[in-house]
């Protein structure tokens, strides 16, 4: 990771919603380079939701988030082209982002026995890996993470896990919303359940 000049993200009293449903209100974080945040809850309670408005796809109902720096978002979501081979839809996003050192990310991930094969073949964890690798070549200081260790091996979580850990220590900021525990140095947790209304008619 790589940034010049200084790099923060915080939303301040934040309700968002699904539908006509509320998920959450009055939700506020600030996080600064060199900060991690680990967002908890169960399914349907808002991370997913949270995660897109942060990285501006979706619209908060209430509430302000403010960020300095690039960020970059995984989900389930890769932006791979499913009918490509891999390298080739790798290498779309490479000339985009001007990755100066695309073998590098790929070798990291262990990426280089999938090249040749189409992304829809892909299983859930090696289409996370080459989503990560992804991330990795665009070099930006703030991390979007949605679930980044969904259908990883034991051996895979433990990379990503020090990926990010890595990103962190080198002045990156990462949020990350995961089921799984995560063995990152300082990390918080934010426990999204904590904001979420009191009944489904409550407004922010």
């Amino acid at each position: 990771m790589q940034s010049s000049g200084k790099i923060s993200i915080s939303a301040n009293k934040l309700a968002c919603r699904r539908g006509d449903r509320l998920l959450f209100r009055g939700l506020s974080f600030a996080l600064s380079s060199g900060e991690a945040l680990h967002v908890t809850g169960a399914n349907g309670t808002g991370k997913t939701t949270l995660i897109r408005a942060l990285a501006g796809l979706t619209t908060p109902y209430a509430g302000e988030i403010h960020c300095e720096g690039a960020t970059g978002l995984l989900d389930e979501r890769t932006a791979l082209d499913p009918d490509q081979p891999l390298g080739k839809a790798l290498r779309f996003w490479e000339r985009v982002d001007g990755c100066g050192d695309p073998a590098g990310a790929r070798l990291v991930m262990g990426l280089e026995p999938l090249m040749d094969v189409p992304v829809r073949y892909l299983s859930t964890g090696q289409r996370k890996r080459a989503g990560l690798a992804a991330l990795l070549c665009r070099n930006v200081p703030i991390w979007l993470l949605d679930e980044p260790l969904s259908g990883l091996d034991a051996a895979a979580i433990d990379q990503v896990t020090a990926l990010i850990a890595l990103h962190v220590s080198g002045g990156g900021i990462a949020l990350i919303a995961s089921h799984q525990p995560l063995a990152i140095k300082g990390l918080r947790t934010l426990a999204i359940e904590d904001y979420a209304p009191a009944s489904e008619s409550e407004t922010p």
